[in-house]
């Protein structure tokens, strides 16, 4: 059986957003897949069933979000019209899909009312001409995948499913999170901050507001960032952080008497999901309230107050939950992800046998290296856990690609990934893989999480380079023959390590972090970061204040629209290795935003891989050939 290459991420079919029918026979679900000749990415929805095989739904090129009608005889879902997302409501018993929207902007993902008969959803509103001289009075003028803003703001609209008459029922100078239904179908919950300062504190609220349009009502009092509120029968859930937003989110229950937290009985935070950090949003599945969180680097799900459901060697990133069934979504080392199906246990957590696969997305005709679980431990007694990849047939020392993840509270997981396609390739060529999960990564508790707050490299540095040691001293890697790479807070490392040491014959940063006093004034997320992240001394935290001990052949891979670490960052260290005489390239990626790599075009993610591989050998050879400066 052949190794996978990386020209097979336009093999990759990912499915995600599970939705369970109501009556729990059906799943529909979106299946993302990158095309090569349109240099796009394209999604579809599919369905699927127990004893079946799947089916592909709708035929594309991007179709997303699908959502069930209470009683399960049409489903909505986004589809572009004229470039705009619109809703579209496709009946169940056969014909076309039916244009529901037309908002100017696009719409969002339709949330159906109790009863069916209205949809809400939440839009962008704006007036946005790109040669307008751009206005700022407050830091929130620009978002990282949006831009700038020009005024743009979001709000909740509801439509009518037979006539289509839509009508916007919030409106103002704030941003109005995705709406929930009440149980009697005449008010939308959601959350925002409406403060004056909230591009300087972080704040969060809960509003309800009435269907029929409205001043919103606050629901909540300061203590909580609110961050999302869901109805689930007739309670209101809400996620949110108690006090500054650095530890842990949590789970709590708005009733008379305010917020009040939820028992979740384990010391890990709740992941309600997002583009690389998998999870699910808190729903009910019969009497039990599930939810996602991390232990270790897999992201299992949970049935309050403690209980594992869905546990394994596995990373769910989506669940749905109807009739005492739910649908997920799960990777696995040998799969970037495969939709299941499981009856809710009355106590305890699925079995493998008691789970139904049902779909078969997977590259099952390539043969994967498996990551191996490591526990290493740093000078100060810290256990961290780490993920090595490799040829284990493999006897002598050879070269070791330290990968630092993004975050900083992210985490690595021993499953198969569909992004980092060059792990798998270097590991056919030799190479051994080290991801590690330091100071400050998720899934280990919350001291662990918040352990390297104001402290960024300063307290994770050992964390990195103490599994190198122990590799080294084992025989598995060559020190001689040793690389670091990673993105965003990995992007981060990936400069800062070579500013400690000189044991790294390559590093390649993407999507960096070099200034964080910069970063600090130019970062759409920038102030938050100094003020609560990185609070203290930043420029001690900075790479760039010790560039000049940086002596590493250096790769820098950055997105030219990334406002998330924007590309001055890249900028500023590739100036100053330049400067230094030290070997070093640039590489900017055209309307490339921070997730570029993730949903970016599939020439550039393909792009990305190749160029790793290729500074690697360049700098590395894997038979320890010494390398001619070029």
């Amino acid at each position: 059986m052949p190794r996978l290459s990386l020209s097979d991420l336009y093999r990759l079919a990912v499915p995600g957003d599970p939705r369970l029918r109501p009556d729990g026979s059906t799943v529909a679900y979106t299946v993302t897949r990158a095309d090569r000749e349109s240099d796009e990415n394209r999604s579809e929805i599919w369905l699927a069933a127990p004893g079946g095989e799947p089916r592909r739904l709708t035929g594309g090129p991007r179709d997303s979000s699908p959502r069930w009608s209470p009683d399960g005889r049409s489903l909505a879902f986004l589809r572009p019209v004229d470039g705009k997302p619109q809703i579209h409501l496709l009946p169940m018993d056969g014909g076309e899909p039916r244009v529901l929207t037309s908002a100017p902007l696009g719409a969002g993902a339709a949330v159906w009312s109790p009863d069916g008969t209205l949809i809400a959803y939440a839009a962008p509103h704006g007036d946005l001409d790109p040669h307008a001289p751009v206005v700022a009075d407050s830091l929130e003028y620009k978002a990282d995948g949006t831009g700038l803003l020009r005024g743009l703001t979001t709000h909740l609209v509801v439509v009518s499913v037979d006539t289509g008459e839509a009508r916007q029922i919030t409106a103002g100078d704030f941003h109005a999170g995705e709406p929930s239904w009440s149980p009697d179908g005449g008010r939308l919950a959601f959350t925002t901050s409406m403060e004056a300062d909230r591009d300087l504190t972080a704040a969060g609220a809960v509003y309800s507001v009435d269907v029929s349009g409205g001043e919103p009502e606050r629901l909540t009092g300061p203590g909580v960032i609110c961050a999302g509120a869901w109805w689930l029968g007739e309670r209101l859930l809400v996620v949110g952080y108690d006090g500054d937003p650095v530890g842990h989110a949590r789970l709590f229950d708005l009733g008379a008497d305010g917020l009040v937290e939820i028992e979740t009985g384990i010391d890990r935070n709740v992941m309600v999901g997002a583009p690389g950090y998998p999870g699910a949003t808190p729903q009910l599945a019969g009497d039990d309230l599930i939810f996602c969180a991390r232990d270790g680097g897999f992201t299992h799900l949970y049935r309050a107050p403690g209980e594992k459901i869905i546990g394994g060697d596995q990373v769910v990133s989506g669940v749905s939950a109807a009739k005492g069934r739910i649908a997920y979504i799960a990777a696995t080392p040998y799969s970037a992800g495969e939709v299941y199906l499981a009856d809710v246990p009355a106590n305890g957590a699925v079995t493998a046998s008691e789970a139904t696969r049902l779909s078969s997305h997977g590259l099952h005709d390539v043969e994967l290296f498996i990551p191996r679980s490591r526990t290493f431990t740093a000078p100060d007694g810290t256990r961290v856990e780490g993920f090595v990849l490799r040829d284990e047939t493999l006897t002598e020392p050879g070269p070791l690609l330290l990968d630092a993840h993004g975050g900083p509270h992210n985490a690595w997981a021993p499953v198969f990934d569909g992004v980092h396609l060059y792990h798998q390739v270097l590991a056919a060529r030799g190479w051994t893989v080290l991801t590690v999960n330091p100071r400050g990564s998720d899934g280990y508790g919350e001291a662990f999480y918040t352990a390297a707050v104001g402290a960024w490299g300063v307290a994770d540095t050992d964390d990195f380079l103490s599994p190198i040691d122990d590799l080294v001293a084992e025989g598995v890697a060559d020190p001689d023959r040793l690389a670091v790479t990673g993105y965003s807070y990995g992007g981060y490392v990936s400069c800062w390590l070579p500013t400690r040491t000189g044991r790294f014959k390559a590093a390649i940063p993407g999507g960096c972090v070099s200034d964080l006093t910069s970063m600090a004034g130019t970062s759409d997320a920038g102030h938050f970061l100094k003020a609560y992240e990185c609070r203290g001394d930043i420029a001690e935290q900075s790479p760039m204040t010790h560039v000049a001990r940086v002596t590493t052949p250096t790769l820098i891979l950055h997105g030219e629209d990334d406002d998330r670490c924007p590309v001055g960052q890249a900028e500023q260290w590739f100036a100053a290795l330049r400067e230094q005489g030290v070997p070093v390239r640039l590489v900017r990626y055209p309307g490339g935003s921070h997730l570029f790599i993730l949903n970016g075009r599939p020439s550039h993610r393909v792009d990305y891989n190749e160029r790793i591989v290729e500074w690697l050998e360049q700098w590395i050879p894997v038979d320890g050939t010494p390398v001619s400066p070029s």
